[in-house]
């Protein structure tokens, strides 16, 4: 991508006012029309948002969408929404033992909502916030409960696929279990084992960097400094890894630019967590020191980033939805154009390209002085983004970031009548993401904000 160095922050926060307003509108709509009795909305289908069966990941984006507004604007009503929606639907997702998206539903809801209440952006309540306490406690038990041992003394929270799968998506869900372990919570296993979260987080990242990122080192014909598979397969018996696989992906060995998203900013925000933790409380989780787990985390994040920047975001920082797609090779040096999501031969994947962004600016914060080139890419990403043909300014369409696709091999996004890709539809990850980085634009532009991030600081 063309990384612009003379970006600057305060001109990409100019641009979140816009972003937020229309986002307000889209909430409101799609709270006033959803029947909730349908399950979780997906995705759009010429404007209008449906579902899609296969898990419940998306309903904390929608009111987490809610509470993201009201933190930005104050506007009491979407706080109440948020709340509201929070206590009536959401208790199902804490408890759910059956998929690795705990991190997605509950920190976008009881997460934020107690984020907030510390920040004083909410009355304090003292049983209002031990609510939201044990909610994420028991979502941090849950997830850090579907573990699988790997051969080499590590583990990994396993996929809604069961034992042998491990997503790179869970980067980003991870956070829960952080979260919980700082509110001093811990998994209880047989006759009262009590299993460390904060070491179930390590293993899991340490597995992940290992197994779904590659580092240029010759691990096989297809080995390309920082791309991602989406999925790593292990023998459930005794834990060896047998092969990288993709679910949503072309294939195991080209990179799913969603999948690559997840992996950037789930280490970046892991590295931020991790290196607020006391060192002996790390080494005595994990096994490892704080210096080898922090170099571990960094070395992927920072490999993801780069690949991003160099192999996934064409010129305005958009990506298409898998490096290895196999009609982009018609499309000649696509990277060195900006990406055209109307064109009749690979879709764009503008969901990917929102968390990366933020990513990318993640990462930069971390790294500080070094991390210039990460601050103006996310920057270069946010801004486009932030725009027609990504910002969804049509009161119609009940989306916020347009071009967003789901799942291509399985042909679940729609493709409009006539077209001959999937192109104009809205995710709730994308739309969550989008008003996310918005939100961290504009804090990071004004020095009385409070830093955002999951954890307590």
């Amino acid at each position: 991508m063309r990384v612009d160095s003379q970006i600057r922050l305060e001109d990409v926060s100019a641009r979140t006012p816009r972003v937020l307003d229309v986002a307000a509108g889209k909430v409101r709509a799609l709270d006033r029309t959803w029947d909730a009795t349908r399950g979780a909305p997906v995705f759009t289908v010429g404007g209008r948002y449906t579902t899609r069966g296969w898990t419940e990941w998306t309903e904390g984006f929608q009111f987490g969408c809610a509470l993201l507004v009201y933190d930005a604007t104050g506007d009491e009503d979407f706080l109440h929404m948020g709340r509201q929606r929070t206590v009536d639907r959401m208790a199902p997702h804490v408890t759910h033992i059956g998929v690795h998206d705990h991190g997605f539903n509950v920190l976008s809801t009881y997460g934020n909502l107690r984020r907030m209440m510390r920040e004083g952006r909410v009355a304090a309540n003292s049983w209002e916030a031990l609510f939201y306490e044990l909610a994420i406690k028991a979502s941090g038990a849950v997830q850090a409960a579907r573990w699988a041992p790997t051969d080499d003394g590590g583990g990994y929270i396993y996929s809604f696929n069961g034992p042998h799968s491990l997503f790179i998506d869970t980067m980003r869900t991870l956070r829960v279990l952080g979260l919980a372990h700082q509110l001093g919570h811990a998994l209880r296993g047989e006759q009262d084992l009590r299993i460390s979260l904060l070491d179930r987080l390590i293993r899991h990242a340490l597995t992940s960097a290992r197994y779904l990122v590659w580092y240029g080192e010759d691990r096989d014909t297809y080995d390309i400094r920082g791309r991602t598979a989406h999925e790593a397969i292990f023998n459930p018996n005794n834990g060896s890894f047998r092969c990288p696989s993709s679910q949503q992906g072309y294939s195991p060995f080209s990179t799913w630019t969603r999948g690559l998203a997840w992996a950037m900013l789930g280490f970046a925000e892991q590295l931020e967590f991790l290196a607020a933790q006391p060192a002996e409380e790390i080494e005595s989780a994990g096994g490892l020191s704080k210096q080898q787990v922090i170099a571990t985390m960094e070395r992927a994040a920072v490999a993801t980033c780069d690949f991003y920047v160099t192999h996934a975001a064409c010129a305005d920082g958009i990506c298409y939805w898998d490096t290895g797609a196999p009609r982009l090779a018609a499309m000649g040096d696509y990277l060195e154009r900006p990406a055209d999501p109307f064109h009749a031969l690979e879709p764009v994947d503008a969901s990917a390209a929102a968390i990366a962004a933020q990513g990318l600016l993640r990462l930069a914060n971390y790294l500080g002085a070094c991390g210039t080139r990460y601050l103006h890419a996310g920057l270069s990403v946010a801004r486009t983004l932030f725009e027609p043909p990504y910002l969804s300014e049509d009161p119609q369409h009940q989306g916020l970031l347009l071009h967003s696709v789901y799942h291509r091999p399985n042909g679940w996004d729609a493709v409009a009548q006539g077209g001959a890709i999937p192109s104009g539809e809205s995710s709730l990850w994308g739309d969550y993401h989008l008003l996310e980085l918005a939100v961290y634009v504009a804090r990071c532009a004004d020095p009385q904000s409070t830093y955002l991030r999951f954890f307590d600081a």
